[in-house]
């Protein structure tokens, strides 16, 4: 029988609007594990987005997928009417849930010492994950009046300490 794998950088807004590096092209996961550009030939529409790869936690829809130079990059939407969603909402936010990891099935691959290069494959789901296989599979933006107000606040901080310092 075959198996699902599952492998996986992520942002989210005061919406639940997520966006992130579902899959860094260039180098390996934990398991020695590549992914070439190119192996996610698909229109994404509706893509499942869930909580651990368990498919009875739902918690949003990827509506949008591109292969980047960087690596394959998705975004997608948290259903913020149920709670679990709204729960994991804060914990993105918090930075407690920060990875993401992908689901799928090779079709064609290559061992390469103890992992695979792998030049095809099935997409079936993206998921939110805590530690993902891929290191650097992480949500990149996170749009907060919040964190923009906290950066802002942070800049007059320093330019103020520096200034003070430069005329004493």
């Amino acid at each position: 029988m075959d198996k699902l794998e599952i492998k996986s950088t992520v942002t989210v807004d005061d919406v639940g609007t997520i966006t992130g590096t579902a899959w860094p092209f260039g180098s390996p996961d934990k398991v020695g594990d590549i992914i070439k550009k190119g192996s996610f030939n698909l229109a994404v529409e509706n893509l499942p987005m869930l909580f651990n790869h368990d498919p009875s936690d739902l918690v949003g829809t990827w509506n949008e997928a591109s292969e980047t130079p960087d690596g394959f990059v998705v975004k997608g939407q948290l259903h913020m009417d149920q709670p679990r969603a709204r729960a994991l909402h804060g914990l993105i936010k918090g930075g407690l849930v920060s990875g993401l990891s992908i689901g799928f099935k090779p079709k064609t691959f290559v061992r390469q010492g103890r992992g695979r290069v792998i030049s095809a494959l099935d997409l079936f789901e993206v998921s939110l994950v805590r530690n993902p296989s891929h290191p650097r599979a992480r949500v990149t933006s996170t749009k907060s009046e919040n964190t923009a107000l906290a950066i802002a606040e942070a800049i007059n901080r320093a330019t103020a300490a520096l200034w003070t310092k430069e005329y004493q």
